[in-house]
């Protein structure tokens, strides 16, 4: 028995294919036909499934997600996890290994892999940089290859050390390895809790100055140059070097000028960061919900990052999925834990925020949330195309809805985000021969 998706907005950016149409899967979960402008004829036993005019695209890829197992699993689970990516359009995701333990060597690996291996989603785990995170000594990388493993990344913090982190590297280049890197410099940014300005000032909060965040960029670019200039890396492969949530206009301005010099330099938004600003605290009766690092910058910064995403200095869309239980927020913002959780509200925040205002394309969007994240993780790119293997989102671009507690799939409910009304939202996925609809 197949599965036959009738009358679907075909949607593919690596494809450059936009058009009315409808697609074949067989058993295996292989595309089997693609038929453009017209349906196609369905075989006794087959499942035919009418789009309505709905998208059918790639399946979406978050690549920076925090699913807390092992360790806190009572904030999120990979089962749990992986629910609320497939409600979210998502049919893979990249772990960060900021668990307890840190996954710093390929049994962590290995862990998340045989628990994950039922599950519709794809997990790909990220290696650790540094053994347990402390930015002392480089993990075991080469070992984490022979594990699948594609990125490495301190998440959570930043190697403070330049040596080690030029090390890093190197090392990584060695196995062409990504290399994610949370900026952020520790010690401008200790204690803080919000961004460091007129809000924070109002509230009584220890700021963060955005600077934090692109000093430790600037140093990582200056070394990705230099070492490209002098040719030390002794490597095949240059430094590929990726900024993970990215939130500020001098951060967006490094990134574009390191681009424009020839260098692998790549870079995520979240899309709380393109949506709210460090103003939208003061009036927010959840204010632990506005706590997150990196924290939400000013206005101007906003602006920055939606110009980045207009003109290409951003690559990709990334949630930074960041569950935490309730009493982890309700409480005094300077005690809130930092991060929100995102995954279910990624493609509803970013149609509308930015392609129903007309800012990008419903094509720039599936580029931005699929496409990007594959090609800079090293993964293959989803083709439209008979014999290969159907990973599909499916999207409605004009549905209305509201975000709900009771409606989220995730273990926790930390999102400033409850109560607002999106347009935009995927409504199933087909991934691994499966078809989960909402």
């Amino acid at each position: 028995m197949g599965t036959i998706f009738q009358n679907a907005r075909l949607l593919n950016p690596a494809e450059q294919l936009d058009a009315e149409g409808s697609m074949r899967i067989d058993e295996a979960g292989l595309i089997e036909q693609l038929s453009l402008g017209s349906p196609i004829a369905p075989r006794e036993g087959d499942r035919v499934i009418d789009l309505e005019g709905k998208v059918l695209a790639p399946g979406l890829f978050d690549m920076h997600c925090h699913f807390r197992e092992p360790g806190q699993e009572y904030k999120e689970t990979l089962e749990s996890g992986a629910a609320a990516a497939a409600r979210g359009g998502f049919t893979g995701v990249a772990l960060m290994p900021n668990t307890r333990p840190v996954i710093d060597s390929p049994l962590g690996v290995a862990y998340i892999r045989h628990h994950s291996a039922s599950l519709p989603v794809d997990l790909e785990v990220i290696g650790a940089m540094t053994v347990e995170s402390k930015g002392e000594a480089l993990a075991p990388f080469g070992k984490y290859c022979s594990y699948g493993v594609k990125a490495v990344s301190d998440d959570g913090t930043a190697i403070q050390n330049t040596q080690i982190m030029r090390l890093a590297i190197e090392y990584a280049a060695n196995f062409d390895l990504l290399l994610i890197q949370h900026a952020e410099d520790r010690y401008l940014s200790s204690g803080g809790v919000m961004n460091e300005g007129a809000t924070s000032a109002t509230l009584g909060f220890k700021g963060i100055p955005e600077v934090a965040e692109s000093i430790m960029i600037g140093r990582d670019v200056q070394m990705l140059s230099w070492l490209k200039r002098n040719k030390l890396s002794g490597s095949m492969h240059e430094p590929r070097y990726h900024v993970a949530h990215i939130s500020t206009a001098e951060s967006v301005d490094q990134v574009r000028k390191a681009k424009a010099a020839g260098l692998k330099v790549t870079c995520e938004v979240t899309p709380h960061h393109f949506t709210l600003c460090d103003e939208d605290i003061v009036e927010a009766v959840d204010k632990g919900n506005y706590i997150m690092k990196p924290p939400l910058a000013s206005k101007e910064s906003r602006q920055a990052l939606i110009d980045g995403i207009v003109d290409g200095t951003i690559d990709a869309i990334a949630t930074d999925h960041a569950p935490h239980a309730k009493h982890e927020k309700e409480c005094p913002p300077d005690q809130a834990s930092f991060g929100i959780i995102g995954l279910e509200t990624s493609v509803g925040l970013t149609i509308t925020e930015l392609v129903d205002r007309k800012l990008i394309t419903l094509s720039r969007a599936i580029e931005l949330l699929s496409t990007n994240p594959r090609r800079i993780m090293g993964l293959d790119t989803i083709l439209f195309r008979a014999g290969e293997k159907a990973n599909l989102c499916i999207i409605d671009p004009e549905c209305t809805w509201t975000v709900v507690e009771e409606d989220l799939h995730s273990k926790s409910r930390n999102t400033p985000f409850l109560g607002r009304t999106l347009k935009g939202r995927a409504t199933g996925i087909f991934n691994k021969g499966r078809y989960i609809a909402e």
